[in-house]
């Protein structure tokens, strides 16, 4: 069988090295905080996006195995896309063009998981509550720009646009699927994040939402398995990224209400 998904698999390589492992710049062997370094929104963005795509200069043994192991699962699901597709689709596995009628839908959970935990902060005036939706927002900024800018580079067609999971650089924008990676970055930052007081509901919800889009997704037959693998493995990477900053490994915004209005900081701790 003719392998035309290897320069898909290569482009999947090239978008996984900025986030796989996603280390932020490391500060071991002190707990000291220093103060915040505050600036205009767009030049702390492009230091936050900065650190998010050069995270492979960082790597350890750790980082590059979760990054192998991303690549092999991806490559084991596509050797099951057909038969994925029969099973879980079963009689939606049909053509229409690969017009995707359920985006806006099936992305309403991952904002809702954005909104809820905004508004909540805002019900109980709490600023941590803001700074984590703001962590929310950033997984999910990181992770669909990723996988959007590789489903432009892989060009695969959707399985409702075509009846084998070969068909790339076709014009398709089905590999990796965008709203899957969203939903696993907001999903387990949402789910890691805070304290643990009420971490099984965090957990249930978090990984509720991500499993669950992955799922309806290939339910609804707009994407192959092997596409909510790659999904899933950027998201839980750029989640890992959020998450490894916010333990105190690196440099992050924080979202402060204020009289008025709200502060935007940005943290930056020094060596």
């Amino acid at each position: 069988m003719t392998r035309n998904w290897v320069p898909a698999a290569a482009c999947f390589i090239v978008a996984l090295l900025p986030v796989a492992g996603c280390r932020a710049q490391q500060n071991p062997g002190t707990d000291e905080e220093s103060g915040a370094n505050q600036g205009s929104g767009l030049r702390l963005a492009l230091h936050d996006t900065a650190q998010y795509f050069t995270s492979p200069i960082r790597w350890d043994s750790e980082d590059w195995a979760y990054f192998g192991v991303s690549l092999a699962a991806v490559a084991a699901a596509h050797s099951f896309d057909s038969r994925v597709r029969s099973a879980i689709a079963g009689p939606s596995a049909t053509l229409n063009g690969g017009e995707d009628k359920n985006s806006v839908r099936d992305a309403m959970p991952t904002a809702a998981l954005i909104a809820g935990t905004w508004a909540t902060a805002g019900y109980l005036g709490d600023s941590d509550g803001y700074h984590e939706a703001w962590r929310l927002v950033e997984a999910g900024v990181f992770s669909t720009a990723t996988a959007e800018a590789l489903s432009l580079a892989a060009g695969r067609e959707r399985p409702d646009g075509t009846t084998s999971p070969n068909e790339w650089r076709k014009g398709g924008d089905s590999f990796p699927s965008v709203h899957t990676s969203a939903a696993f970055a907001v999903g387990i930052t949402f789910a890691e994040s805070g304290n643990d007081e009420y971490r099984w509901i965090r957990r249930i919800l978090g990984y509720a939402v991500a499993g669950g889009t992955a799922y309806v997704r290939m339910k609804y037959n707009v994407h192959w398995l092997s596409d909510t693998v790659a999904g899933a493995a950027l998201g839980a990477a750029t989640a890992r990224f959020v998450l490894n900053r916010e333990n105190g490994t690196g440099a992050h915004f924080s979202y402060t209400p204020q009289k008025g209005g709200f502060l935007l900081s940005y943290e930056l701790p020094l060596r």
